[in-house]
């Protein structure tokens, strides 16, 4: 008999066949979800400036220093600087301006005391103000030039998502344009004479095709994007069919067709040109993987739809990650323990659709059938799964498990 392969060697092999696709400039509003294949540096200082922090009184710290309610110091408000303003008014012994949070600092300041601080606050601002408290140290609440970033400086990493706040920190340095990784096209392709779509009332011997919506929505997930959404009946010749079809994939991901059964038809189509392997995992035992000859990745993975969960999250997710040249491509793990006992298959690592509690710190079952890989409505109910070495029979309670995390 064969012997299985762990998962580390299939994923190994999936991985050494990836390649980062080519890069692209994109403009900013165009850039979510992408991965830099540069860095961005920053074109000027972040603060441009040194503005305050507070609304209140640009003053000199000389002016104020040893002010309490009881000896208050007294200042005649000359000027008024709203944020926006490129005024930079000057100012003497005994005066202050009023100022805006954003708004420069006048060269002539060292601090700034907020509204709060005063006995009349904004509603007596434009007189005569009397400062309560003074500020503890020259540079009170004054954001210095420069404090968050120098012009040049990298401010994103390439190999980063660009996710919300990446975007943000781009926009807030002055960059309009970003060089990132295309993103990978992927065909999704269900096999299975049995598949109808959904919304159908399936007969006898039939089941709603549930693979095809769960890949795409995980392929969007993973920042790729999915142009072809295709169910084959089991035969041979649809393969190939399909192969034409999705000629601009970078990526092709079947699901089942690739065990050891009599209607196979991705083993029938595709055994002499890519691999089918056995894996030590559970679910997603049977795996198929290659390259076809003009690059195009393919994916073989079981029918079941937890197998096709798992078989994403642990080989097909990286690989997509990977091709856009991401840093970190795999979801982040928590070491939690178990609240409930469970058995495990000998032998295999196990990937068990779990519930969490981040409170208590503790993982259990998501469902009463386990991991079991037909199990497609109970799917939902998961919000991680737990990862159980392929030398352990038995996880009882109170066990450390790693837990990959889907948010």
């Amino acid at each position: 008999m064969t012997p299985l392969l762990t998962v580390e060697e299939h994923r190994a092999r999936v991985l050494a066949a990836v390649s980062a696709l080519p890069a692209e400039t994109v403009v900013l509003s165009d850039a979510s979800g992408r991965t830099l294949a540069e860095p961005v540096r920053a074109a000027h200082d972040l603060p441009g400036f040194d503005n305050s922090s507070m609304d209140g009184f640009a003053v000199r710290l000389a002016d104020v220093e040893g002010a309490d309610a009881g000896t208050p110091a007294s200042l005649r408000v000359v000027a008024d600087l709203p944020a926006g303003s490129s005024a930079d008014p000057s100012f003497g012994p005994g005066e202050a301006v009023r100022i805006m949070t954003g708004a420069p600092i006048p060269a002539a300041a060292d601090a700034v005391v907020p509204f709060e601080d005063t006995a009349g606050g904004l509603e007596d601002s434009l007189g005569v103000v009397e400062v309560l408290h003074a500020p503890a140290a020259a540079g009170a609440f004054i954001r210095r030039r420069g404090g968050d970033t120098r012009a040049g400086d990298v401010v994103l990493a390439a190999g980063e998502r660009l996710g919300a706040w990446a975007l943000s920190a781009a926009a807030a340095a002055g960059v309009a344009e970003l060089v990132v990784r295309r993103r990978p096209r992927v065909a999704v392709v269900s096999t299975g004479s049995e598949l109808v779509a959904p919304g159908t009332v399936p007969g006898r011997g039939q089941t709603p095709d549930s693979n095809s919506t769960l890949l795409a929505a995980l392929i969007a997930d993973a920042d790729a994007e999915v142009t072809v959404i295709a169910s084959l009946r089991d035969e041979a010749g649809a393969i190939h069919a399909l192969l034409e079809q999705a000629h601009d994939a970078d990526v092709v991901v079947f699901t089942g067709g690739v065990s050891a059964g009599a209607y196979e038809p991705v083993r029938q189509a595709l055994s002499d040109r890519i691999s089918f392997d056995k894996i030590a995992m559970q679910p997603g035992k049977p795996q198929a993987f290659g390259v076809l000859d003009d690059g195009r990745l393919v994916f073989g993975l079981p029918g079941n739809p937890v197998s096709v969960a798992v078989s994403f999250e642990v080989l097909v997710r990286p690989a997509l990650l990977a091709l856009q040249g991401r840093t970190v491509i795999d979801r982040r793990l928590a070491r939690l323990t178990a609240s409930e006992s469970w058995t495990t298959p000998p032998g295999r690592r196990q990937y068990l659709p779990a519930a969490i509690d981040l409170v208590e710190g503790t993982v259990r079952p998501a469902t009463a059938g386990g991991s079991g890989s037909h199990l497609a409505a109970s799917l939902a109910r998961a919000e991680a799964f737990a990862i159980v070495p392929a030398e352990v029979s038995t996880v009882s309670v109170g066990d450390p498990l790693d837990v990959m995390l889907i948010p």
